[in-house]
């Protein structure tokens, strides 16, 4: 009997971490057309993003897509500067890449998501010294 409910308890212990695990592995990739990122730009940004979801549990991400190249202009640079400076961050960043992805809350509340919702254009925004690496900066609504 022990060894029964043993094994119902770590069949149950799986499932609730699996349930709970961010799913990433489905998600679509859509890079758009860009005359300023190449692909391995754009999929150096999207492994940020993926890094971050993965700790979000519960969520299911379905899409990642490139928002414009007009995302690339001097007042989002200086609002990202802005927040990278706010964050102790010294160094101006030159470049700015935002990133668009859908997803699915957790089917319980888990207190930072609406249950059960679907969330579309949830903004990820980026910047970088010319040709340097991406830095996460900022993610949400709005902007």
């Amino acid at each position: 009997m022990k060894k029964y409910a043993a094994l119902l308890l770590a069949a149950l212990a799986a499932f609730g971490l699996t349930a709970c695990a961010s799913n990433t592995a489905n998600a679509e990739i859509d890079y758009g057309s860009s005359d300023l990122y190449s692909k391995a730009d754009m999929d150096a940004a999207i492994a940020l993003v993926i890094e971050e979801f993965s700790s979000w549990e519960g969520c299911e991400l379905h899409s990642i897509r490139y928002s414009s190249d007009e995302c690339n202009n001097s007042e989002n640079l200086e609002w990202l500067n802005m927040i990278a400076q706010a964050n102790g961050k010294n160094i101006t960043f030159t470049q700015c890449i935002k990133l668009v992805s859908d997803f699915h809350s957790p089917l319980t509340n888990s207190g930072a998501w609406e249950e059960d919702c679907e969330y579309t254009d949830w903004g990820w925004w980026f910047a970088r010294t010319e040709g340097g690496e991406w830095d996460l900066l900022t993610w949400g609504y709005g902007r």
